[in-house]
């Protein structure tokens, strides 16, 4: 009697445990093989929520073709009969995440039995046929747009869109194509087409990423042809103009061993054809100001390392999704030549750097630093050298509270005529009229008190708001001469709508701005409608 009450109980027990999800580091240590991956696919709208269960919301899943399962299948770094790895897990998620055409995806273990692991892949899409209607007010200007777009074309997860853009620089007609999976490869391919009323622009690039950080080569190319109207501002009102025709080309390898011990190093190598050449303006309105040309024909090198941490939050630059951030350290680098021998009109040391780091934990506090540089070295001198840093903190106070403060700095040395520094409503300064201010070096400092809301009228859009102040300042050359201002700051207050059911995937922003300085022409009070990728 004994022995079979024993039994019984282990059975049991057996039988809870299998039920359990298992834990993905015991998993790692057993070396489980990987059994039957399923796929968990949501619509849109969940129909066994009554709030979600309406005619209305029933009609939207029923016109709504979910992502194909080959879609998602082919964007994960496993495949049933591999050796079970939790960070290969991870980084398929967060491949999965980045898709605009889906809201949040996760993949966990559900069954653990006879060292065999199943998994569950666990996706939610979005709506992402879209009339692309948005009209944006920043800096005192407005831009509006008027298209169609499909992120997810017929569930293919491949990108269309149709666009008339109307902006203070010119109106654009545009078409673009997007397919970041060519068949079942990871060869992502990218088109667009422009017709503008000051030219036109044309882009067309495939390359093969290092998608992942296992990924042991990469390769690719872009042509771009752009020929387009600029101008130069001086206290937010255009005050010179130039037109500008680029033509870009580039080709490029990348190899690698692979991730070994928590790190990757990646070496690229390739050759660039860049001509920008500048004019007058066909029909001038303003006083001519025309850059220098410049012809670059170079072959490069660069070397990539990146350490392999990243981490998850929620409310931080988005509202109640899953957000990935990279907190491991990461440096890049390239140098090429440009030759007079290879077409280019000068002698000139190409050169790049990136880095960056995080420090902390986005569960308690977490600063995110970054570096880049970039110029060339003609003669001797540094020509069109410019330094940028860049620091993010970020300290949780709860659930629905955080405090953030941002601090990015650019230092410039003999810039271009093209290529000011500018700093206004549109480059975060929110009080203030759009390239208020140019010069060769700036700094902006910005502290936000932001909150997270249940607000979640419709369940269609979270809603949440932040306090905010801005001071920045302009140093150095102004290319027309006008003299900078000291310090300038605004206070202001704002709200944030985030979509939870379009593939749209952008925040919008409605914000109240009080500028504290500048010339007498200013508006005592700014309004800012604008739409952007975060908080």
């Amino acid at each position: 009697m004994r022995l079979g009450v024993f039994a019984l109980a282990t059975i049991i027990s057996a039988t809870i445990l299998a039920a359990e999800p298992p834990d993905s580091s015991v998993l790692d240590q057993d070396a489980a093989v990987i059994g039957e991956i399923t796929l968990e696919k949501s619509n849109v709208f969940d129909l066994s929520n009554p709030d979600e269960n309406n005619w209305l919301y029933r009609l939207a899943n029923r016109l709504h073709i979910v992502t194909r399962d080959k879609v998602i299948k082919k964007q994960l770094l496993f495949r049933s009969g591999d050796v079970y790895s939790s960070r290969l897990i991870e980084e398929s998620a967060r491949i999965l995440r980045q898709n605009r055409y889906l809201f949040d995806a996760e993949i966990r273990p559900t069954r653990n039995e006879n060292g065999e692991v199943d998994l569950k892949v666990v996706t939610r899409d979005v709506w992402t046929l879209n009339p692309d209607i948005s009209v944006t007010r920043s800096g005192g200007e407005n831009r509006t747009k008027l298209g169609l777009e499909d992120t997810n074309l017929l569930g293919r997860g491949q990108l269309f869109r149709l666009a008339r853009t109307e902006n203070i620089d010119r109106t654009s007609n545009a078409f673009e194509f997007a397919d970041d999976h060519l068949g079942r490869s990871w060869v992502s391919a990218y088109l667009k087409i422009s017709n503008n009323t000051d030219g036109k622009s044309n882009l067309f690039s495939a390359k093969r990423p290092f998608y992942a950080l296992d990924t042991r080569w990469s390769a690719g190319g872009s042509i771009l042809a752009d020929d387009r109207r600029s101008a130069l501002y001086a206290l937010g009102e255009e005050a010179a103009e130039f037109q500008h025709a680029r033509d870009y080309v580039s080709a490029f390898g990348g190899w690698s061993k692979g991730l070994q011990q928590g790190w990757v190093r990646r070496w690229t190598a390739g050759i660039v054809f860049d001509q920008n050449r500048f004019s007058p303006v066909v029909n001038p309105t303003l006083p001519a100001a025309i850059p220098e040309d410049r012809e670059l024909v170079y072959a490069f090198l660069g070397l990539e390392i990146v350490e392999d941490q990243f981490e998850t939050a929620r409310n931080r630059d988005q509202i109640d999704k899953t957000e990935d951030f990279y907190l491991g350290s990461r440096l890049s680098a390239s140098v090429g030549w440009s030759d007079d021998s290879l077409g280019a009109d000068r002698d000139a040391l190409m050169f790049s750097a990136r880095a960056s780091r995080g420090l902390g934990s986005l569960d308690k506090t977490a600063l995110l630093l970054s570096m880049s540089t970039d110029g060339r070295l003609e003669s001797g001198h540094v020509k069109n050298a410019q330094l940028t840093a860049n620091a993010r903190y970020y300290r949780t106070q709860s659930d629905k509270r955080l405090f953030f403060a941002t601090l990015v700095a650019t230092v410039g040395h003999a810039l271009d005529l093209d290529n000011p520094v500018q700093l206004g409503g549109d480059s975060g300064l929110r009080g203030y009229p759009l390239r208020y201010q140019s010069g060769d070096s700036k700094m902006l400092f910005t502290i936000e008190q932001r909150y997270f809301t249940d607000w979640y009228p419709f369940r269609l859009v979270r809603i949440g708001g932040a306090v905010f102040a801005d001071a920045g300042r302009v140093w150095g050359r102004n290319p027309l001469g006008n003299e900078p201002f000291n310090w300038l700051t605004n206070v202001g207050f704002g709200f944030r709508f985030a979509p939870t059911r379009s593939s749209a995937a952008k925040m919008i922003h409605l914000d109240i701005a009080f500028p504290l300085g500048g010339d007498d022409s200013i508006d005592s009070v700014q309004f800012l409608l604008e739409s952007k990728r975060g908080f």
